[in-house]
């Protein structure tokens, strides 16, 4: 018949009516949507997720307190470039974030043909809910960023901050109660004043961002407390935020190192305690900056560290932790970069449990930070 609707669009009509009256549906039936949610925010994320798409779509909305998740900074190993992801332990998902600022391009490099036993440093640190790009090179072995990149996982967008007085690299990065500082390390060339030198940023000031040009106003580094020396320029180190005070040593590893505590409320320098800096053989963080971990890289042994007696305290060992490069703690996890793997603690349990979260094919993880999960719609 000349009138008759074809069949395609009968189809593409019941679809989208049926997709209409999906989403007008109350989540609680007799009860408006924010009561609704009020409720449901009580619920385990994972529950909600497996019961239907609108409670699956409300727990990545604004008005749904975000769980953490694992953001990654990966590569394949047959590339040089960097890849950024987060992977949602609700969901069990990878999904890569948004891509960065065109402009300026960000050129990271992670291997080059003078160190071919060792990837080159990119460093980045998790603060105030943010992931912060800091220092890195480029292929010609200068500075990569003149000023941090930071991804806001509630707003799922890029920005800037502000410039670095000195563009660095193998320098010592940390965060501190929503403060960023980078410490040490060198420029374009090695420079005495700025291997002393120690910079802090707060990115607590963020709302006097400017998302639309990517740029930052109002936000500025602050020049504090000098390093009595340049002896922490040697390597590109965490400084872990721990009870108001930044750690750091001056090298990686189970090797003879040095160790300094700075007191941010003093803004002073000290020597790290004995025992700390005894305990120190491999990569370290901060549980909601109280409690400090470290994973022996040579013996696998995760430990945590007892402030009242100077020790650390074994809680659990493992071949799979072995050779780990780079740790994150939060949420009662701790998550180990060992060579490219991703390896968990639930350090909550009773009785320590340990797995491993696959990457995404042919991507090896560089670093991990535990940050709340993206804002977005499924």
């Amino acid at each position: 018949m000349a009138n008759s609707v074809p069949e395609v669009s009968k189809r593409r009509r019941l679809s989208t009516n049926n997709s209409t009256t999906q989403q007008q549906q109350p989540l609680l039936p007799g009860l408006p949507d924010h009561i609704a949610q009020a409720i449901l925010s009580l619920v385990d994320p994972s529950s909600l997720y497996s019961v239907c798409r609108s409670w699956r779509r409300v727990i990545y909305t604004l008005s749904f307190p975000p769980f953490l998740s694992l953001y990654a900074l990966l590569s394949s190993p047959s590339s040089n470039s960097v890849e950024f992801y987060s992977y949602d332990p609700v969901s069990s998902k990878w999904r890569a974030l948004p891509a960065t600022p065109p402009d300026p391009p960000l050129r990271l490099s992670l291997r080059h043909p003078a160190f071919i036993s060792r990837n080159l440093p990119i460093q980045s640190v998790s603060a105030a809910g943010n992931l912060v790009l800091l220092a890195a090179t480029t292929d010609k072995l200068f500075s990569a960023l003149s000023r941090p990149l930071i991804f806001d996982p509630s707003t799922s967008g890029w920005v800037f901050g502000p410039p670095l007085a000195t563009p660095r690299r193998w320098c010592a990065a940390g965060a501190l109660s929503g403060a960023v500082y980078v410490a040490s390390g060198i420029g374009s060339h090695f420079s005495v004043d700025v291997a002393r030198s120690v910079e802090k940023w707060d990115l607590r000031s963020k709302k006097n961002c400017s998302p639309n040009r990517n740029e930052s106003s109002g936000w500025e580094w602050e020049r504090v407390s000098s390093l009595k020396d340049g002896r922490f320029s040697r390597e590109a180190i965490d400084a872990v935020g721990w009870r108001g005070k930044l750690c750091m040593v001056n090298v990686k590893g189970d090797a003879l190192k040095d160790g300094v505590v700075y007191d941010a409320e003093k803004d002073t320098w000290q020597d790290m305690p004995q025992g700390m800096i005894a305990g120190w053989t491999g990569p370290v963080a901060a549980m909601d900056e109280d409690v400090m971990y470290v994973v022996d890289e040579g013996k696998g042994a995760l430990r945590r560290y007892d402030p009242g007696r100077d020790t650390w305290q074994q809680i659990i060992e493992s071949d799979c932790l072995k050779g780990a490069d780079q740790i994150a703690a939060g949420g009662g996890r701790v998550c180990v970069v060992c060579r490219g793997r991703i390896v968990v603690v639930d350090v909550t349990a009773a009785r320590p449990r340990l797995w491993e979260v696959e990457t995404p094919p042919g991507l090896e993880a560089v670093a991990i930070h535990i940050l709340p999960r993206m804002t977005q719609l499924v």
